[in-house]
């Protein structure tokens, strides 16, 4: 275990599969000593980090009605569908209280990874270091193109960190992590294709050519990285927990059922997984 590191894949509201591997891995004491997410990975592993079981539960799934966390009427006020500010100041500080003492109290290394517009290359923010504004860093990462803002931090101006580098597994090997328990949204025969619309992404984003064209060959990138992903797992390097077919649910989803369904596909697929898991962890 202090050789295994976690990796986080995002995905919008199919973290809510994340987020019931998360809760199976709390219910049994599995934390691992480096942790590294994206978008709704990142927002996931906060409350598995901080000890604040069934947390994520709350979060994503029974405030999905209110009009402050998801709705066309937060993009008609502010431009963006989800409610950031509500998401990720009042939800925490108020209404379900993030614990920053436990967070920061823990051993765990964590890393978000962002993605820098004018460069169109990944930053990545860690725990450990210096100025580490964890929920306004959890912002950047979760901003998505269109329906979020651009969020400035540090002098840089980030967006969602799936966009740069979807399944952060090579920088997990970076930081000296060689093995890895890595959870992803999507089923083993997905394969991305690439994106569409050219020509609204200049539109919109034509002053960050770098940006643009990692968003067009983002296709590329993640169907290369799962790819990757494959191989290491059958070096015996990397373990995955992943959906066994296609979520129900997509990257913005407001019916409660279906995320509730997908978040016990999550815990269930953990628990299924879990002797497997405990195995490859004996050997690590």
């Amino acid at each position: 275990m202090d050789r295994v590191g976690l990796v986080l894949e995002g995905g919008g509201l199919r973290g809510v599969y994340t987020a019931g591997v998360l809760e199976f891995f709390a219910d049994h004491n599995l934390y691992f000593p480096y942790t590294i997410g994206v978008s709704a990975g990142a927002c996931n592993a906060v409350s598995y980090l901080s000890k604040q079981k069934g947390r994520n539960k709350v979060v994503n799934i029974d405030f999905i009605k209110d009009f402050r966390y998801l709705s066309w009427r937060n993009m008609w006020r502010s431009r963006e569908l989800f409610g950031t500010d509500f998401i990720f100041d009042e939800i925490p500080h108020a209404l379900v209280p993030f614990d920053y003492d436990t967070f920061h109290a823990g051993n765990e290394e964590f890393v978000i990874g962002t993605t820098d517009c004018e460069t169109g290359e990944p930053v990545y923010y860690a725990k450990s270091e210096g100025g580490f504004d964890l929920m306004h860093i959890l912002r950047a990462s979760s901003s998505l193109p269109f329906i979020a803002p651009i969020v400035e931090h540090a002098g840089r101006k980030l967006m969602d960190g799936g966009i740069a580098d979807p399944i952060p597994i090579r920088k997990a090997e970076q930081d000296g992590w060689r093995k890895n328990v890595v959870v992803l949204t999507q089923s083993r025969d997905y394969v991305k294709k690439p994106n569409r619309f050219s020509w609204v992404l200049q539109r919109n984003y034509g002053q960050y050519p770098h940006f643009v064209e990692t968003i067009l060959t983002r296709h590329r990138l993640y169907n290369a990285t799962t790819d990757y992903v494959k191989q290491q797992v059958r070096k015996g390097l990397a373990f995955v927990i992943q959906p066994k077919t296609r979520l129900a649910v997509g990257r913005v989803e407001r019916n409660q059922e279906k995320l509730k369904l997908s978040y016990q596909q999550g815990y269930d697929d953990a628990r299924q997984a879990y002797p497997a898991l405990s195995k490859w962890l004996g050997q690590a």
